[in-house]
């Protein structure tokens, strides 16, 4: 099957930067080595928002400078802590609608893969506005009957962690009404969460992965949606075939992972 690499909330900082005692830059380095060594036939790898932590210009120059190597095309959208106008002054290629919105289709031999732009600006709740519902509906029509896979930064679901869910996609209601007339789209792809979850979006499977720097605890009532935990760091493997979409998670800097001989 042909694989895509996924990794999301990479929270960059400055050089030297830290979210607590984590260097984001030094897990996200870690996690991409052992994605391209486990997986060195992958073709291409999406990052599904939340590059930086602040949004600040220096943020994603460290970020370049951390893809500046990588042997295989990255495709890019954002999330609440990015900022889209020093994104793309940081990243003048990366495609964007021609309204700004960060959002790209990518076809390969077996699906249509969608990135969707769902910052709403100075906000960490998401929004796809009607221009990006109208984009959305016309990248669908594109995919002529082939699968799509759907990858955006908040997830269209309702997770069971209320303070994330507060700041979670407040129109979700529209984008999946899109979706359905379509009735192409097999597979959605978030983050947000720092938390791997997997769900049903308006019956579509849905599933938000792990960041390769910092996760979320179980969110019980009362916690709110900045708690964090140091877990290992994570990415996802989008396996495309005949039969559609696999979604895997794979943890990395896991301590004393060891075989197991089987007698």
């Amino acid at each position: 099957m042909r694989k895509t690499l996924i990794f999301t909330d990479l929270h960059y900082t400055a050089p030297g930067g830290r979210i607590g005692h984590l260097d984001p830059d030094a897990r996200f380095r870690a996690g991409l080595a052992h994605a391209l060594a486990q997986f060195p036939d992958a073709e291409r790898i999406v990052v599904t928002g939340d590059l930086t932590h602040h949004g600040r210009p220096e943020e994603y120059a460290h970020l370049r400078t951390a893809l500046a190597d990588c042997p295989l095309p990255v495709h890019l959208t954002i999330g609440n802590h990015d900022r889209r106008a020093i994104f793309a002054a940081a990243f003048p290629d990366a495609p964007r609608t021609s309204e700004g919105h960060v959002c790209e289709v990518v076809d390969t031999q077996d699906a249509r893969l969608i990135l969707l732009d769902t910052v709403d600006d100075g906000q960490h709740a998401g929004v796809v506005c009607d221009v990006r519902l109208a984009w959305l509906d016309a990248a669908l029509a594109g995919a002529e009957g082939r699968p799509v896979v759907l990858f955006l930064h908040h997830p269209p679901m309702l997770t069971g962690f209320d303070a994330m869910d507060e700041i979670g996609l407040t129109n979700r209601a529209a984008l999946l009404a899109v979706l359905k007339r379509r009735a192409n789209t097999c597979q959605i792809i978030a983050g947000h969460m720092h938390r791997t979850i997997s769900g049903p979006a308006g019956g579509i499977p849905t599933t938000i992965l792990k960041s390769p720097c910092h996760q979320s605890p179980i969110l019980r009532p009362g916690m709110d949606s900045h708690s964090s935990i140091d877990e290992p760091g994570a990415y996802g493997i989008l396996y495309l075939g005949p039969e559609g979409p696999i979604v895997h998670s794979e943890d990395f800097g896991v301590p004393e992972r060891k075989a197991l001989s089987y007698v």
